[in-house]
């Protein structure tokens, strides 16, 4: 457990690098869990597309067509935002 400074006895400044020590170190935890999080996601997403999105090629038609679409848009509007693509281009 960190001990935090007294903020009557510490002179501001270091009052100030302490703050910004804690947030950074709270940034980094919660960047690493979104990152964790977003990991997970796409390991799933590759599961099923390694097993053809649960569709048996008998059972390939329109409505399963339709349905990557859907899903290829959403991906496309994250790789685009991600890397500066399309609507997102710079």
């Amino acid at each position: 457990m960190t001990t935090r400074l007294n903020p009557i006895t510490t002179p501001r400044h270091e009052l100030r690098v302490e703050k910004a020590r804690r947030n950074k170190e709270a940034a980094l935890a919660a960047f690493i869990g979104k990152k964790a999080e977003i990991d997970e996601m796409l390991a799933r997403l590759q599961a099923l597309s390694d097993d053809h999105f649960n569709c048996h090629p008998d059972e390939a038609g329109w409505a399963m067509v339709g349905t990557l679409e859907h899903y290829a848009s959403l991906l496309k509007r994250i790789t685009d935002s991600a890397f500066g693509q399309g609507e997102h281009a710079r």
